[in-house]
């Protein structure tokens, strides 16, 4: 049976998603420290879990590149 992985270009734009996902998960977890607003500090707790969520579910994709980054 043939192994599925993702392409040279693949692996990029996955890496490039992950990276701005990353990013974004940061500001909004370092922003609720200054932040005293309880509605937005929701609003960017919510942004944090999702955020993780989604990097969890891109590492599963990076993981079948051709380059092994992620172990």
């Amino acid at each position: 049976m043939e192994k599925k992985s993702l392409g040279n270009h693949e692996t990029m734009e996955t890496h490039e998603v992950l990276n701005l996902k990353t990013v974004g998960l940061l500001k909004s977890k370092l922003m609720q420290g200054i932040c005293f607003d309880n509605d937005l500090k929701a609003l960017m707790e919510k942004n944090v879990q999702q955020s993780m969520a989604a990097i969890n579910e891109l590492r599963k994709f990076y993981k079948g590149a051709g380059t092994n980054y992620i172990k």
